[in-house]
């Protein structure tokens, strides 16, 4: 059994959706980030970062407990435990990691902050939004023009498309419009469309 330790934002819905497609049972655990749950002692010795989601997984790979956190080795984790969403071949296998790095080191932490200052910031900063807008709108290009080539981003469905997924699920937070991007929105579709995925996004209730 895993037990699932998240919170209705794009890097807890990675897990969530994951989990849907492949089927394993799960338990859901709410982290309350807003209340600060997230610095309870109990939930840093599962994540000493103090950031959902985590997972701790019952059955590990030794046979004992083992907890995983950082959304994209737990996508990683899941992916090896069960051999689905990542090819078993290895230019498949590293196709499909460097998009996943793709999104845990573009299109997460930019888009993250494209939110912060363009929805949340306590003051507007004109150099931050702009900033932010701009990468944010790149890096919508450069998933454009691979989705061009090919259905999902590393060919077949897979970890890279469920990483990056919930994170244009927020394009409006981000002020993009799909269309201006039709290659995404064809794939954004599809994926929206999966039974599994619209499981995941209502997770936790």
């Amino acid at each position: 059994m895993i037990a699932l330790y998240t919170a209705g934002t794009p890097n807890g819905h990675k897990i969530s959706i994951m989990l849907e497609e492949i089927g394993l049972p799960y338990t859901v655990h709410k982290i309350h980030i807003l209340k600060g749950e997230q610095f309870a002692p109990d939930f840093v010795a599962i994540n000493p970062n103090s950031k959902i989601p985590a997972i701790v997984d019952s059955d590990g790979p030794d046979g004992s407990p083992i907890a995983v956190f950082e959304s994209g080795a737990i996508l990683m984790y899941l992916a090896d435990k069960t051999g689905r969403l990542i090819p078993s071949g290895k230019r498949g296998h590293w196709e499909v990691v460097q998009w996943l790095m793709f999104q845990m080191g573009g299109v997460g932490p930019f888009f993250g902050q494209a939110h912060h200052f363009m929805r949340f910031a306590k003051e507007k900063v004109p150099y931050a939004i702009d900033r932010y807008r701009v990468e944010t709108r790149r890096l919508y290009g450069v998933l454009d023009r691979r989705l061009a080539e090919r259905d999902y981003l590393a060919g077949d469905y897979s970890i890279a498309d469920i990483a990056t997924f919930p994170w244009v699920a927020r394009h409006g937070w981000q002020e993009v419009a799909l269309e201006d991007f039709p290659n995404v929105k064809r794939w954004f579709d599809a994926i929206a469309a999966r039974p599994a995925v619209m499981r995941g996004l209502a997770v936790p209730a």
